[in-house]
């Protein structure tokens, strides 16, 4: 379909709550979206796109069509957004990752139920939990948890081979009570197995709490034996509480959120706690747009979270307020059949915890990124600024350095990606600005003497620049603009801005548009470097070519003196200051006596006589 069918299309979809999905030309989904108001936002993507985002433009250029499905409420598109996130895992959505490797631990129904993994909830009727971290780990807890309760894990099943055979070797090792012999009975089972599921839920403080109470009941009762067995297994589910791994964190009393976005790669971290103590975290690196905002990112990731787990928190600490915030909350309400509450927390201790889920979520990132991704992920961030068809990769920088009218040099620092290429650096010496200083003169001269030495054929010059760096602002990008124009060679030209502190916030074009680079810190921080470089090479050359200047004006002139032996001079003495201070007999170890003379005179004229 063409861009006026979609939008013909969008405009006559009704103002009802839904989902739609954006389709390429094969039918594959590639995005996957809720709307309060259907026609209202897919209309949107039909409209001018100069309010897009990169990734909105890159989506709807791939979008061949789209399907809606309407639904009656809010909450409802929410949780069916969710389930065809799931099922299409569409590229321009955040996606968290699948949940094959994310096994639940499922409950079964009758008499005497056991636990067992399933790869994902079915509508069987049985309870689950979860989803938990690797198998492994979920069957190592699974163990532990029937160790800690002494349930069985044996292949027999009850009632039916109750007294058929003897007990097994986990019963003679006090890994279990023996429930194949009939005693403990099936209420006693059934006791045990729900205080296996407040351990599963989280809830291990809560547990003990209650063990604890009822073993003093026993031992007030004089039953010393069942109060001993309660105090070992008291003993086991702190030490398991303790461990973690997969259990205790999974359903807290609170989740606290951190998001991160890196230079190449985004992370988010959750921290759980309990009764105030933190009891776990897990954490997860994705890739996201760079210009996804840290709200909608975390949106994605609350929903693809939360809506598949069986129990679920009290309440949610999060960074950042969300769109659709409430639907979410009244979402997993109804799920918990209690009140799930999620806050933006600004000061005090979970104010606190926050900033440790951030940190947990910037170390995990910081740890699997390279720093060739880095740099990859700082040059397409700084291609989508710019809109370059590509990132670059040969950027030159130019600045003009000066002292009044003299000695006017300029410099081209060239970057191979985001590193220096020192070899390809040049230096410029003005010949057509002299006797005044001009900044735009000289920026004039010096582009156009690099761009003719490259249509010249001159391979130190090769290959053009993707982007060019003026240090200057709208002005100066003109100048070069204007060169390149005459030249017939088109290239993206950029001013680079400075702040009160000489940093560059901004790259501006030629007709004033500027580029904020303070909103991407790896963006920024390499336009600085470039901006850095490029004045500290003009400030080198500029010193350089001012001290040759003066030595030159000081020793030009002189009877006898020629280029030679001002050079030998300047390399024995290292200085005009020496040549200065020294005497005749020094001077003619050097140059001849003649000359040596010459230069003593020409520092210590004689003195007219009265």
């Amino acid at each position: 379909m063409t861009k006026d069918e979609l939008r013909e299309k969008a405009n006559d979809l009704p103002l009802k709550p839904g989902v739609y999905l954006m389709m390429d030309k094969t039918g594959k989904v590639i995005y996957v979206g809720k709307a309060k108001k259907l026609k209202n936002r897919v209309s949107q993507y039909f409209q001018d796109s100069a309010g897009h985002n990169e990734k909105t433009r890159r989506m709807v250029a791939q979008v061949d069509r789209f399907d809606t499905i309407f639904v009656s409420t809010e909450f409802e598109a929410l949780i069916l957004e969710n389930s065809l996130i799931k099922q299409h895992m569409p590229h321009y959505n955040i996606l968290l990752k699948d949940d094959k490797g994310y096994p639940f631990v499922r409950l079964g129904k009758g008499p005497y139920p056991r636990f067992s993994m399933a790869n994902r909830p079915a509508d069987d009727g049985a309870r689950y939990f979860g989803p938990f971290g690797g198998r492994s780990e979920t069957r190592a807890a699974l163990d532990a948890v029937c160790a800690a309760f002494r349930l069985p894990t044996c292949a027999r099943s009850f009632p039916r081979d109750i007294g058929k055979e003897r007990p097994c070797l986990n019963h003679h090792m006090g890994r279990c009570d023996g429930f194949c012999r009939g005693v403990p009975d099936e209420a006693e089972y059934a006791r045990r197995m729900e205080q296996a599921v407040q351990l599963l839920s989280g809830h291990y403080r809560a547990l003990t709490r209650a063990m604890r109470e009822e073993m003093q009941r026993e031992a007030e009762a004089l039953r010393f034996e069942q109060a001993a067995a309660l105090r070992d297994r008291v003993a086991a589910i702190e030490t398991l509480g303790k461990r973690q791994k997969v259990i205790a964190g999974i359903c807290a009393d609170t989740d606290v959120w951190g998001v991160y976005r890196g230079a190449a790669r985004c992370g988010w971290a959750v921290i759980h706690v309990e009764e105030g103590a933190v009891t776990g975290r897990e954490t997860d690196v994705f890739t996201a747009p760079t210009d996804e905002s840290e709200a909608e990112m975390l949106a994605a990731l609350l929903s693809q979270y939360y809506l598949p787990r069986a129990v679920l928190p009290r309440e949610i600490l999060l960074p950042c307020e969300t769109p659709d915030a409430d639907e979410l909350a009244a979402v997993l309400s109804d799920r918990a059949g209690r009140r799930v509450t999620l806050r933006v927390p600004q000061r005090g201790d979970r104010a606190e915890l926050l900033r440790m889920a951030e940190r947990n979520a910037r170390e995990d990132v910081e740890r699997v990124t390279t720093a060739q991704e880095r740099e990859n992920r700082t040059l397409v961030t700084l291609a989508q600024m710019l809109n370059l068809s590509a990132p670059p990769e040969r950027m030159e920088s130019y600045d003009i350095s000066n002292t009044g009218a003299s000695d006017i040099v300029a410099s081209m620092v060239v970057y191979d990606g985001a590193r220096p290429k020192k070899s390809a650096y040049r230096r410029f010496r003005m010949k057509t600005v002299a006797g005044r200083p001009d900044d735009y003169a000289s920026m004039e001269e010096v582009l156009t003497r690099r761009l003719q030495r490259y249509l010249d054929g001159d391979e130190k010059f090769a290959p053009l620049p993707d982007v060019m760096l003026i240090d200057g602002g709208a002005t100066h990008a003109a100048v070069a603009e204007r060169v390149c124009a005459a030249l017939n060679v088109p290239l993206p030209i950029f001013g680079m801005v400075k702040d009160d502190r000489h940093h560059t916030r901004a790259l501006i074009t030629a007709e004033g548009r500027e580029i904020d680079l303070r909103a991407n810190p790896a963006v920024f921080a390499l336009i600085g470097q470039i901006q850095d470089e490029t004045h500290r090479f003009a400030i080198t050359f500029h010193h350089e070519s001012h001290s040759r200047s003066a030595t030159r004006s000081a020793l030009d002139d002189i009877p006898g003196v020629g280029p030679t032996r001002r050079a030998a001079l300047l390399k024995a003495f290292k200085s005009v200051k020496a040549i200065r201070e020294a005497d005749r007999e020094t001077l003619a170890k050097v140059v001849p006596k003649n000359a040596a003379e010459a230069v003593w005179e020409h520092f210590h004229p004689s003195k007219p006589d009265p």
